[in-house]
């Protein structure tokens, strides 16, 4: 990795201050968020993780939250080019040039929706690796920079939860201390926040142990407490959207059918690229 200027260590000092603050704080909305009058965003570009990606036939019913966050959006208003991929961390999706990619499309009027950390947390793989309260934020802010160098607007989003309960049946945070680093960077940076482990974790303790099964892809040969099946992608996507217009990122008319059920038979999978 190409090291940071020298005030990337000031920054990170700053960062690592603002974690100690409550949430309300670290999730003020952005000054720069648009104005409910004005032009319609673009596009939406997802960089994400396999809990995000667009899956194919040969994976249903597997399906990211990604797939069916526009049924949530005007279409008319804002389109969605989802780029997350499996397996990939903060760092490898930068690495592989993935990030570039966008970098050279996105465009004024743009939004980049950035969620990573379930490979990120990968301590044995260094290709994906990083450490919360450095190298995960110096790889955020490269989207941060990048988003904001182009004319669009970068957005970060927590790493959806795992499903994961104790005996009790109360439902268990999973991603330590990468949360609370991006909340930091986000609220010393000015960057929206969606709050999605947050959220994520409260409908999961909502549902219960039992229920949640039914959001994750669980199928007769294999139980699988990460990745969604339709419903599950369907409740993180609605979680998404919701998140996006409390944060003021996004304006009423742009989203839609945010307390309307979704039928399963609009998750649909392509063939492979």
């Amino acid at each position: 990795m190409t090291a940071r200027p020298a005030h990337g260590v000031g920054r990170r000092r700053a960062v690592a201050a603002l974690a100690s603050l409550p949430l309300a704080a670290a999730a003020a909305p952005a000054a720069f968020a648009r104005p409910a009058g004005s032009a319609p965003a673009g596009t939406l570009y997802i960089a994400g993780d396999s809990t995000a990606a667009q899956k194919y036939a040969d994976a249903a019913p597997e399906t990211g939250w990604g797939m069916a966050l526009p049924f949530f959006l005007h279409d008319r208003r804002l389109k969605v080019a989802n780029h997350a991929m499996n397996g990939r961390s903060s760092k490898s999706f930068v690495d592989e040039g993935r990030l570039a990619v966008i970098l050279e499309a996105i465009g004024p009027g743009d939004l980049l929706l950035v969620q990573f950390a379930h490979n990120d947390e990968k301590g044995a793989d260094p290709t994906r690796y990083t450490e919360p309260w450095s190298t995960y934020q110096d790889y955020l802010m490269r989207y941060v920079d990048g988003a904001r160098s182009r004319g669009a607007r970068p957005v970060l989003a927590t790493a959806v939860e795992r499903r994961k309960f104790d005996a009790g049946g109360t439902a268990l945070p999973t991603h330590g201390e990468y949360p609370a680093a991006m909340r930091a960077l986000a609220a010393a940076e000015g960057v929206p926040l969606l709050d999605v482990q947050a959220q994520s974790l409260a409908l999961w303790q909502k549902l219960g142990v039992e229920e949640t099964k039914a959001y994750f892809n669980w199928t007769a040969t294999e139980q699988d407490n990460t990745h969604f099946n339709p419903p599950g992608a369907i409740a993180v996507a609605r979680l998404v959207a919701a998140e996006l217009l409390r944060r003021r990122v996004l304006a009423p008319r742009d989203v839609r059918r945010l307390g309307d059920a979704i039928p399963e038979s609009w998750i649909t999978w392509p063939e492979g690229p």
